[in-house]
């Protein structure tokens, strides 16, 4: 039993057989998934696929790409949009300092908005960051200091030294199919030595497609491929690999309950 922790299922490119993907996902031992928010416009078509599913969660975020759209995003607007029980997290948000989408001057109060209303919600923070990992790290022992929250490094493609900051901060960090990739030996070597129990595994499908997928619209049956590799380099098998992540993600998104699923 597997868990995707991020997924875009509300991408144009599932509009086709996003019903088909999603069982296929299952077919392949994924349980359950986490849809996330990329911005507030796709709430309506996120919050459809989550009610649909019992085994799919959704969060409430602003993607820093999207950042210039929002400039006046508040932590309560966020907040009041956390009362739905399938909301258990806040993000994806963050810095991006690689592609700059969105101004970086403009991004740094988007971002800091969703880090009150983590604080205020106690929802995990599902954080995006690129290139900007001094100023993440800066930012995140800055807030800490204000009132915790706790960190999820989403998707990580960073140095040791943010990853051992979120760590420190009580936070996760979670490998993508970037492990499979010819390239990733600087993030391989950080899955190495990251707690077993601070590690989320996940696809961001429709992107990233690990390998032998490489080149593919990617998709949540695919986290398979990355639990492997996360094995492989931890030194344990599929079964350890799965039932760690498994208990990590529900201890996180402690609002995401099992019980209230189909399985």
């Amino acid at each position: 039993m597997l868990v995707d922790s991020h997924v875009n299922l509300h991408s144009e490119r599932y509009d086709e057989d996003r019903d088909a993907v999603i069982r296929a996902a299952r077919d392949a031992g994924v349980a359950y998934m986490l849809t996330i928010s990329d911005k507030l416009s796709s709430t309506a078509a996120i919050k459809a696929i989550a009610d649909t599913h019992d085994f799919i969660w959704r969060s409430i975020g602003v993607h820093p790409h999207y950042a210039d759209e929002y400039p006046e995003l508040t932590a309560r607007e966020l907040v009041d949009l956390t009362g739905d029980e399938k909301v258990v997290g806040i993000g994806e948000c963050g810095l991006d300092f690689y592609y700059e989408h969105s101004d970086r001057a403009a991004q740094f109060p988007v971002f800091q908005a969703h880090i009150e209303a983590a604080r205020e919600t106690g929802l995990p923070l599902i954080i995006h960051t690129r290139d900007a990992d001094e100023e993440m790290r800066k930012l995140l022992l800055e807030e800490h200091g204000k009132g915790a929250f706790t960190p999820l490094l989403h998707c990580y493609t960073g140095g040791p030294a943010l990853a051992e900051t979120a760590l420190a901060l009580g936070g996760y960090i979670s490998f993508s199919g970037i492990l499979t990739f010819k390239n990733a030996a600087g993030i391989c070597a950080i899955a190495e030595t990251a707690p077993l129990d601070r590690i989320l595994i996940e696809t961001d499908c429709p992107y990233l497609a690990p390998a032998p997928m490489r080149g593919r619209r990617n998709e949540p049956a695919y986290v398979t491929h990355v639990a492997e590799k996360l094995g492989q380099i931890k030194g344990v098998n599929l079964e350890t690999i799965a039932a760690a992540t498994t208990d990590n993600f529900f201890r996180l998104f402690a609002c995401a309950n099992p019980s209230d699923t189909d399985e």
